[in-house]
This record gives structure tokens, C-alpha cells and sequence, in this order.
């Protein structure tokens, strides 16, 4: 049987959840993930670390259809991407950390009976408040801080703890990389009771509850505030609040936002591995889409497949798209494109033969011509009268050959010539005719050079 594959990178820990087959939705939150976790040193990257650890993992569980990485932010997103393509891994998919929350906590029943909430993200390398539409997922807004953090929280259990002289400033950055350790040990253990003593190599890590909360304090009501700030920008009625996130067991601070926002503050079981669990949720097979061959439109008839421009099939209104009329070409096999081509050679041989003329006309040969034209269409407008037939006297007999042969003959008409009987017409101007299309006028400009002197 197939799996799924959900991946998180924090700061100091990357996370791999698989769901386990058959699960009910009610079991999800206590068995329903082999969740593992993975931490990182500060002198190792978290992309190629995380992207050695899907690598091992699809390895190991070649059963496993598609993987789910849950990434911050989209630069976050682009690393974690340049990292799974240097190892040629393709099969996955990147998936919003506040997208994975919603959908494990929707598929467990806790966001049950609301409409928008704010999910509050406190990790080791920083806060992030994002509002949230439980529907449909949108994110109305959302914003992210580095000044409270699970590291910066470590911080001030040690600096306290060396300010009090139980433990000696570590000389070496190794050190105090490893006094940090046990500072975040100690960290998670007050989660749960109300004084931890963690032995080290420096020294004794004696911290009770109410000094950690004491020195947390305001740290946590800062991000109170940023959460409020959060939730009055977004300018939607949110009815509760979701903490998760490695620090999200710390009581202090779901006590600190239900009195600050006034509403439900709900912390859900591992809050640490909910977008994890998330991501396990949202992965989907990839799905290719094959086109089959027989679907490929046939060339037209008559000419080849190259000469053929495909269009997208435009629909007419009214009919279903298997009995619609596509409008990819006419009967003769031209597209529209061919068309448009040949509409525009007949433009350019247009325009050039008005440039010729133009020119010619500029230069003084359209003069003379232009009156020649004018008085061939002059006189062959000016129709000779029609000639008088002289029919034979019957009274005088039947008439000879000679007779009938100058009857049909027409006579020679007197010429008088021409009879002005007023100023002449205007000449008509020039035109330019081109097959379907309207004449052409040519404008008449005058000559260039001046006539030659008789």
C-alpha cells in the first residue's frame, strides 16, 4: 500500500511524519503519525540536511506516492528547492506551514464551530501570528519577528544562570553551544514540573518555574501585544487562538494571551509536530496528464500539418462543448491568420503604387499624361451622330445592287468642327484602381522643375 510523506525545517530540527494506514480521523492526534525528529548542529545547513533526510527517507520506503515540505516563507521555499535539485529529487511538493496547521487541526475537530482564528507559531528562530479563515484557509494577515524566539528564551536562562555564579562562562563557542542545550532541556522540562536541575560541565542548571517565568515575562507579553496587533490589522472577528510551536507548552503563555485577547487560547496536543503532521495531510500524488494521440487534430485536406495554425476550439454559446462548432478554419482551408496575411500584401501593393504615382506626378510625367488620358476620354465620350439610313423610293421599282450597296453605306457627314458653347469642364482627377477595393485618388502636385523654355 502507498504513503505519504510530511516534512518540516525548523531552525534546529527537521521533522518527518508518516500517517499510518487505516487511521481514523479521531486517532490522528495521539497514533495516528510515526513522527521523527532530526536536530541539527549550527555549523550544518538546514536545506541540504533536510534535503539528505527526504532523500534517505523515500530510500528506505519505496512505497511512499508523494512527499509534503512545509516551508516559512517563499524564500525559505526557494533554498529548500535549490537543495532537493542539487540531490535530483523531484517528487514532492512545497506546502505553507500556516496551510499544514489549518489542515491538521480541521481534520482533528478543533477548529470546529469557528470561522477565523490566529494561529500563534513560536519556534527557536522566531514568532509568527497569521489570521486565519477556517474555510476556506485564506490568510487574512500575517507577520513575523525575530525578537522573541525559543533561542532567545534560552539566552536568558543562561545569562541568568552565569550572572548568578552557578555556572562559568564556557570560554569556546562549542561550549556555549552545548550550555545552550542544556539551557533548552532545562527550558522543556519546566513545562511540566516546577524545578529542574540540569548538571553540566560548567556547572549546575538550577532553575525553578517562578524565576523562569520572571524572566520571560515580558518577552511574552511583547508577543501578546504583536498578536493583538496582528488580529486588529486584519480587521476580522477572530474567536480563538492557536498556539503551537516547540514553546507553545510553556503555560506562561497561554495564560498571557487569554488575558490579553479575551478569547479562547488553545494549545493542541505535540504542538511542536502539528504542521508536520500538516504537511502528511496535504500531500497528494502527482497526477500527469496524458493527451492521447487520436485527440490531435487531423491536417487540413490539401494541405501539410506545418501550414496549419492550431487554435484553442472557442465554444458557441448554447451548446455543449462535444457538439459545439470550433472555429479553427473555413472551407478552403485558410486560417484567419492566412487571412490577415493576405489582406496585407494587398495593403503594401497598394501603398507602393501610390507612392510611383505620387512620384511621377512630382516629377512632371503626370501632366501630359493626365491630359492625354483626358482627351482620349474625351473624345471617345463624344459619340458621332448616328448616320441616316436611306431607304429605297418603292414606287420606282425594285432597286439595282448598285443602288442597295449605297443605301447601306452611310454618307459622309460635313464637318464643322468644334462648337465651344462654354468654358471647358474640369479635368477629372486621376484614380488608381486595385481589384476589391474602392478607386484610388492620386493628389495632383505640382512639377518640381519648372517646363523647358520654347
Amino acid at each position: 500500500m502507498s504513503s505519504v510523506l510530511g516534512v518540516s525545517v525548523g531552525a534546529g530540527a527537521i521533522r518527518v511524519a508518516l500517517p499510518h494506514p487505516g487511521n481514523s480521523t479521531e486517532r490522528l492526534v495521539a497514533t495516528g503519525f510515526d513522527v521523527q525528529t532530526l536536530t541539527v548542529g549550527e555549523q550544518q545547513s538546514m536545506d541540504d540536511v533536510a534535503a539528505e533526510t527526504v532523500g534517505a527517507v523515500l530510500g528506505s520506503a519505496p512505497d511512499i506516492a508523494a512527499t509534503a515540505i512545509a516551508y516559512r516563507s517563499e524564500q525559505h521555499a526557494r533554498m529548500l528547492r535549490s537543495a532537493l535539485a542539487r540531490r535530483q529529487l523531484t517528487n514532492y511538493e512545497m506546502v505553507p506551514e500556516v496551510a499544514a496547521a489549518r489542515e491538521f487541526l480541521r481534520a482533528t475537530g478543533e477548529l470546529q464551530g469557528y470561522h477565523t482564528v490566529a494561529l500563534y507559531d513560536l519556534g527557536a528562530s522566531g514568532l509568527t501570528v497569521s489570521v486565519v479563515d477556517v474555510a476556506t484557509g485564506q490568510v487574512g494577515h500575517s507577520e513575523r519577528t525575530s525578537d522573541i524566539s525559543g533561542d532567545y528564551l534560552d539566552s536568558l536562562i543562561r545569562e541568568q544562570q552565569i550572572a548568578s555564579g552557578r555556572i562559568e562562562h564556557p570560554p569556546t563557542a562549542q561550549g556555549l553551544a552545548t550550555l545552550d542545550g542544556m539551557c533548552r532541556q532545562a527550558k522543556e522540562q519546566l513545562s511540566s514540573t516546577t524545578a529542574v536541575a540540569v548538571p553540566s560541565e560548567h556547572g549546575l542548571v538550577l532553575l525553578s518555574q517562578e524565576n523562569f517565568e520572571a524572566l520571560i515575562m515580558l518577552a511574552v507579553e511583547s508577543s501578546a501585544r504583536m498578536t493583538r496587533d496582528v488580529i486588529m490589522r486584519s480587521e476580522q472577528a477572530v474567536q480563538a487562538v492557536f498556539v503551537i510551536g516547540g514553546c507553545a507548552r510553556i503555560p506562561l503563555i497561554a495564560r498571557i494571551l487569554e488575558r490579553w485577547m479575551g478569547m479562547p487560547v488553545l494549545v493542541p496536543a505535540d504542538p511542536d509536530t502539528v504542521i508536520v503532521r500538516g504537511a502528511a495531510l496535504l500531500a497528494r500524488p502527482a497526477r500527469v496528464a496524458a493527451t492521447p494521440a487520436a485527440a490531435a487534430p487531423a491536417p487540413v485536406a490539401g494541405g501539410s500539418a506545418d501550414d496549419t495554425v492550431q487554435l484553442e476550439p472557442v465554444w458557441l454559446a448554447g451548446g455543449p462543448p462535444g457538439r459545439g462548432r470550433k472555429m479553427l478554419r473555413g472551407k478552403t482551408g485558410r486560417t484567419r491568420a492566412g487571412r490577415r496575411r493576405e489582406l496585407g500584401i494587398a495593403g503594401a501593393a497598394t501603398g507602393a503604387l501610390v507612392v510611383v504615382a505620387a512620384l511621377g506626378v512630382g516629377l512632371g510625367w503626370g501632366q501630359s499624361a493626365l491630359r492625354g488620358d483626358s482627351q482620349s476620354n474625351t473624345s471617345a465620350s463624344t459619340s458621332a451622330p448616328a448616320p441616316a439610313i436611306r431607304t429605297p423610293d418603292v414606287t420606282t421599282g425594285p432597286p439595282t445592287p448598285e443602288a442597295t450597296n449605297a443605301s447601306v453605306v452611310a454618307p459622309t457627314p460635313d464637318w464643322q468642327g468644334p462648337v465651344n458653347t462654354g468654358p471647358p469642364p474640369p479635368p477629372t482627377p486621376p484614380m488608381i484602381m486595385v481589384p476589391g477595393l474602392p478607386p484610388i485618388m492620386v493628389p495632383t502636385i505640382p512639377p518640381l522643375f519648372p517646363p523647358p523654355r520654347q
